[in-house]
């Protein structure tokens, strides 16, 4: 299994448990675990790959914004640091400022263009303030 697949994996996990315990949809802020995404959707197996990692079915869907990811501490406790992925571009360049600053401050401050959503599409980032969205 790739890094991005793993990524993608436990992305979908920690969705799951944002979505069962109330809160907005996680923010997919990587254009290479997000690439991955693309390549899955649709497929049986992406539709196995839900029901196993968030428990239900998940919608890619637009969702533009900015600000601090929050399911970083989430991600920290379950599977420990990000890996360098999370700051890598859909062409494999990886932004070293982003993870040095995620490095030194334990936060990650991104911008995004998708997430995931529930079965029904209304669980995307319902508490995300108006100011962080694009």
């Amino acid at each position: 299994m790739s890094t991005a697949t793993i990524e993608l994996c436990r992305f979908l996990t920690i969705t799951g448990q944002r979505f069962r315990t109330g809160q907005s949809a996680p923010e997919m802020f990587s254009p290479a675990v997000d690439r991955e995404w693309h390549d899955l959707l649709g497929t049986p197996a992406y539709e196995a790959l839900c029901l196993e990692t968030a428990g239900q079915p998940i919608q890619h869907v637009a969702n533009n914004g900015h600000g601090p990811i929050a399911w970083v501490a989430a991600y920290e406790a379950a599977y420990r640091p990000l890996p360098q992925i999370w700051f890598t571009d859909a062409d494999g360049n990886l932004d070293q400022g982003a993870v040095g600053r995620y490095r030194e401050t334990g936060t990650v401050v991104a911008e995004w263009d998708c997430g995931p959503a529930g079965g029904d599409g209304d669980d995307v980032a319902p508490d995300q303030a108006e100011t962080a969205r694009r």
